[in-house]
């Protein structure tokens, strides 16, 4: 990793505008019906959104030394269907630039994997497509004391000039 003249901590590749992150249900993420709780979700997202800058060859710690902040402004998960303790999850990620401050990113949780084997289409509490929540959220890139300051251009920022 280095540091370019913006004082950014740009990665050592390009970020992917999409990824994926393997996820297994925990126990305590769920509710006492072993449901996962709908807060257990927020976490999964960000990792996700992490995930996508370690396959680059940076991570949101460096960013933070650098100086570089990504704030969440806005998260909003639609529920399709349930899952489940001990599930397998991914987690579907694409980021989409939204201008020379703000990034979004969408997502899709999928079921790959209920009691240990794939999960049967025929059960209702399984989506036809895999797909139980979908997700966006919206981030907003501030300097340390919390002011707006421009996306790096490597993080998807317009480049000056």
């Amino acid at each position: 990793m280095r540091i370019d003249s913006e004082t950014d901590a740009a990665p050592d590749r390009p970020i992917p505008t999409e990824g994926a992150t393997r996820i297994r249900v925990r126990y305590h993420e769920c509710d006492p019906m072993g449901v996962v709780h709908h807060a257990s979700y927020a976490p999964w997202l960000e990792i996700a959104r992490t995930d996508l800058l370690r396959a680059a060859g940076t991570s949101y710690a460096a960013m933070e030394a650098a100086g570089v902040f990504l704030v969440v402004t806005k998260m909003e998960i639609r529920y399709r269907r349930p899952i489940r303790y001990d599930d397998l999850v991914e987690v579907r990620v694409r980021v989409e630039p939204m201008g020379a401050v703000r990034i979004r990113h969408r997502y899709e949780i999928v079921l790959l994997e209920r009691g240990g084997r794939e999960p049967d289409v025929t059960d209702p509490a399984v989506p036809d497509d895999g797909v139980c929540a979908v997700a966006t959220t919206e981030l907003a890139c501030v300097e340390r004391s919390g002011r707006p300051r421009p996306l790096p251009a490597w993080l998807g920022g317009r480049s000056a000039g």
